[in-house]
């Protein structure tokens, strides 16, 4: 879309379908990219990332107040529609859908979607029912749209595991597919959490992937996974982080822990505090 041309909304699943319906009647492929807003150059190269893929490009800002848990921060969330519109009209997105909480969840919304196994390691123990929330939206995102491509970010890997294995058993007839990490010169993953961070912390926070990678680089070098995991912990805590909550090596697919590198790709996963903000990352395993 070029520069200082408006981003066309639309707050309705009625039209959304109608807009989609008529570039499908153009014989146009369509990609979805779900959003919180809150964008950083991280989400906008997941829109450059579908644009690659397909003619038409589908933004969605909602956020999701089922994937928040009780003392998350679902009212502190950074909320700027015009700001976010701007910049996925820049990026060359063609529409944004920004529903209202009562358009995706209307009254007497009885439904869940749960996908066992995969949210039961990692993030899922310290967030209840996060992955419940998340599975949910972005199955009826996914439904509202049906597109050809749906884009998700690498750097929630945990997600993106979520969302595909979501997609392949109720065949839901899109690809998902996941861009790369976008990270800051020092390392840090850019999230829209990092906001949040004073400059202390900002400080501290760059050390969370030179850790994983460190950790990474152990396990593929043989060191067994749990006393390099055990490093990578106290090293983070010395680095100055609240708390860890997990720092692991596992499966990158089924995410189940691993002692040792076998032939199955692997990745490095932390989620660490720095005050009132968590951080997650995560890093593959190198194989040569």
């Amino acid at each position: 879309m070029p520069s200082g041309v408006t981003l066309p909304v639309v707050r309705t699943v009625a039209a959304l379908r109608e807009r989609i319906a008529g570039w499908r009647e153009a014989d146009e492929t369509i990609a979805l990219v779900p959003t919180m807003g809150a964008l950083h150059e991280g989400h906008l190269s997941l829109v450059r990332l579908a644009r690659s893929r397909c003619r038409r490009t589908v933004a969605t800002l909602f956020v999701n107040p089922t994937q928040f848990g009780p003392n998350e921060d679902l009212s502190a969330y950074p909320r700027d529609e015009a700001a976010d519109a701007g910049k996925l009209a820049e990026a060359g997105a063609d529409l944004l859908f920004a529903p209202s909480v009562a358009e995706i969840y209307p009254q007497g919304f009885a439904t869940q979607v749960t996908v066992s196994g995969l949210a039961d390691h990692l993030c899922g123990p310290h967030r209840p029912g996060h992955f419940e929330g998340v599975a949910t939206v972005v199955t009826k995102l996914l439904l509202q749209a049906l597109p050809d491509v749906a884009v998700f970010g690498q750097k929630d890997w945990q997600q993106l595991q979520v969302i595909g294995r979501l997609a392949r058993d109720l065949d839901i007839p899109a690809e998902i597919l996941g861009g790369p990490t976008v990270r800051e010169p020092d390392g840090l993953a850019m999230s829209s959490r990092n906001a949040y961070l004073s400059a202390e912390e900002r400080r501290i926070a760059a050390s969370l992937s030179r850790v994983l990678n460190q950790l990474a680089r152990a396990v593929a070098a043989g060191e067994p996974a749990r006393a390099a995991e055990e490093m990578a912990l106290r090293t983070l805590l010395e680095a100055g982080f609240s708390s860890v909550d997990y720092v692991t090596v596992a499966d990158a697919e089924t995410l189940q822990p691993i002692e040792r590198m076998g032939e199955r790709p692997a990745r490095a996963f932390a989620a660490a505090r720095l005050g009132r903000t968590r951080l997650i990352d995560n890093v593959p395993v190198p194989t040569e």
